[in-house]
Order: C-alpha cells, then structure tokens, then sequence
C-alpha cells in the first residue's frame, strides 16, 4: 500500500474504532494477528471490549490529526483527544467533567490492515481535568 493508502487506513481507524467506538470495525481494519503495544491487554479481542467500555463512559469523542507522518509500513500520528466523562472511566465515577489531551499513535501496516499499535498519552492532564484539580 502506498503512504497516502497507509494514513487514510489509519483516520478510518481512528474515526471508527477511537470516535465511534465500533468494536466491529476492530475486525475490519486490524489484522487477525494484532498486538496492541503500551497495554496489559494486547489483542484484537481486548481493544473491542476496551471501546465498549470507553463508549459507555465517554460521549463528545474527538480526535483531532495535528500531524500525520507515513514511511514505508509506519503511520505516527499526533492528535489532540477530547471528551466528557458520563460513566465510570478508569476506576472514577462520571463526573460530567471534559478533557483534552495530546496523543501520540504509531500504527504498523501489512498486507492492508494494522498490524500493531503504540500510544502514548498525558495521562496526567487527563485525571486532572477529570478530577477538577
């Protein structure tokens, strides 16, 4: 695939699966084989039970590309992540509060699917805006 295929691979991903919390389109757009790195869970299986999750605990979902680098096999993205807590999310009770974070993704492709995933996020700041501190 070429690297303009790659990254639009990679918004799909982004839109369907982070955004809208389709635990289907996990099946669609991963490969059978797929790790997600950075996580105690780190299959196809565990990513679609954790957007079921976050989609019950989170609603005005955003992710925004603030830049989007692709070579070879490689999609990074930085984006900015934001969203309110309506249900229980990481062991805290809804608090009605909104986040916004910076998020960096490295997304690797083969064969037209991801293949693996890393994220890096300020979980720090997310607490703090959800907790009021």
């Amino acid at each position: 695939m070429s690297n303009d295929q790659n990254k639009a691979l990679v918004r799909r991903f982004i839109t369907e699966v982070f955004e809208q919390c389709r635990p289907e389109a996990v099946d669609e757009l991963c490969a059978d084989d797929f790790v997600r790195h950075n996580s105690g869970d780190t299959d196809r299986d565990a990513l679609k039970a954790a957007q079921l999750r976050v989609g019950k605990a989170l609603a005005d979902v955003t992710f925004r590309i603030d830049d989007e680098i692709a070579e070879a096999d490689r999609v990074a993205v930085r984006l900015t992540a934001s969203a309110r807590q309506v249900g229980e999310f990481m062991g805290m009770p809804a608090s009605g509060r909104s986040y916004e974070i910076g998020e960096i993704h490295i997304f690797r492709i083969r064969d037209g699917k991801i293949a693996e995933h890393w994220h890096q996020f300020d979980a720090a700041g997310m607490l703090r805006q959800l907790q009021g501190t």
